[in-house]
């Protein structure tokens, strides 16, 4: 099935201070900061990257006329979430979104997986969500309005060899984002997530066999992948007051069948 036309933007983020981690490169961050932006957003990139994370800005500026605050950060690093919060209040005054999309990955089967390999997903995908999610309710809740979207996987819920570290971190990052929005609803702090299922961008051919994609492609209902930009599309619903009766929402960005 071909990829439907990119839809126009219809100003839903109007004046939105929005921060989007790990927006360099070509996969859902970017599409993500590119489509806050266009719905009226001031952006905010970050990634560990820095000069990826130099490119990312210079072709936001080039779409919106206006050069993104990028900020460098290893979300590992608590330091560096702690400076990367710091800097978005101190350029702009406070903080309406943040988008948690740092994740790693990696495929190995647990009876071969080394503690690196489990520690080192967990402490980005997990870790680095919850360091992230902490340091913007610190901002958001004396301010009592803000929204978190946080990245998960359908994975979260649907097992696939090799995928233990991947799948146990993604669905702590569903747990994590329902606990937070309880906490979070009172000070009008909104926390929900995506979990898409099969979203193409060069980093996952990279890492991913020809074959396994194509078996993941062969079990969505459309018979390809998700463009990156139509997972930032739900992304950007989330963010917005169109979804605001929504928190701690896990919502399936997906067209796989059993």
């Amino acid at each position: 099935m071909n990829v439907p036309a990119y839809p126009p933007a219809h100003g839903l983020l109007d004046g939105k201070v929005t921060l989007v981690t790990a927006a360099a490169g070509a996969g859902i961050g970017l599409a993500t900061a590119r489509r806050c932006a266009e719905e009226g957003a001031t952006i905010v990139v970050s990634d560990r990257h820095e000069r990826r994370l130099g490119e990312t800005a210079e072709a936001l500026t080039e779409l919106t006329g206006v050069k993104p605050l990028a900020v460098p950060c290893d979300v590992t690093s608590e330091p560096q979430v702690l400076a990367l919060f710091d800097a978005v209040v101190e350029a702009h005054g406070r903080l309406d979104v943040v988008v948690n999309n740092a994740g790693l990955g990696g495929t190995a089967e647990l009876a071969e997986m080394t503690d690196e390999q489990w520690f080192s997903v967990l402490d980005v995908t997990l870790n680095g969500t919850m360091r992230c999610t902490r340091a913007a309710l610190r901002h958001m809740i004396p301010q009592r309005s803000g929204v978190i979207v946080n990245n998960a996987s359908v994975i979260g819920w649907r097992a696939q060899r090799g995928q233990a570290h991947y799948a146990a971190a993604k669905a702590g990052v569903m747990a994590l984002t329902r606990c937070v929005a309880l906490e979070a609803a009172p000070h009008g702090v909104r926390v929900n997530a995506v979990a898409p299922s099969l979203a193409m961008h060069p980093f996952l051919a990279k890492v991913t066999s020809d074959e396994l994609l194509a078996e993941l492609t062969a079990r969505e209902a459309f018979g390809r992948s998700a463009e990156p930009w139509e997972v930032a599309n739900v992304i950007v619903f989330l963010a917005s007051d169109y979804s605001s009766y929504m928190t701690g929402e896990v919502v399936s960005v997906s067209s796989q069948h059993p």
